[in-house]
């Protein structure tokens, strides 16, 4: 599985991202994108452990996290979060219920 992120703090979310317990994996930054300061990465997710909704829940968190950094920032510290399943099922997390992550999470 592999989450993209977008945003002037891409890599400080993903550090945070994969510092989960439960979730094991690794990242690499894509590059800057057209906006300036901008920054992507791919983090990729090579083991879940303790389940999905455990995990789901988690991701829900952290995701809601940064999601509240927008509202309260002219500066977006995270602009997008895209999970893609093995099976290419793609999750944006912006308005994704811990339902929906935890069934991307099986695929």
């Amino acid at each position: 599985m592999q989450i993209e992120i977008q945003g002037r703090d891409a890599v400080k979310a993903t550090g945070e991202l994969l510092a989960i317990e439960g979730l094991q994996g690794s990242y690499e930054i894509i590059d800057e994108t057209e906006k300036e300061g901008t920054l992507a990465t791919i983090a990729t997710i090579v083991g879940i452990i303790g389940g999905t909704i455990t995990i789901s829940e988690k991701l829900y968190k952290w995701s809601q996290k940064y999601q509240k950094s927008l509202s309260g920032s002219t500066e977006p510290k995270i602009e997008k979060v895209l999970i893609v399943s093995p099976s290419g099922k793609r999750l944006l997390l912006k308005d994704a219920t811990v339902e929906q992550i935890q069934e991307i999470l099986k695929n």
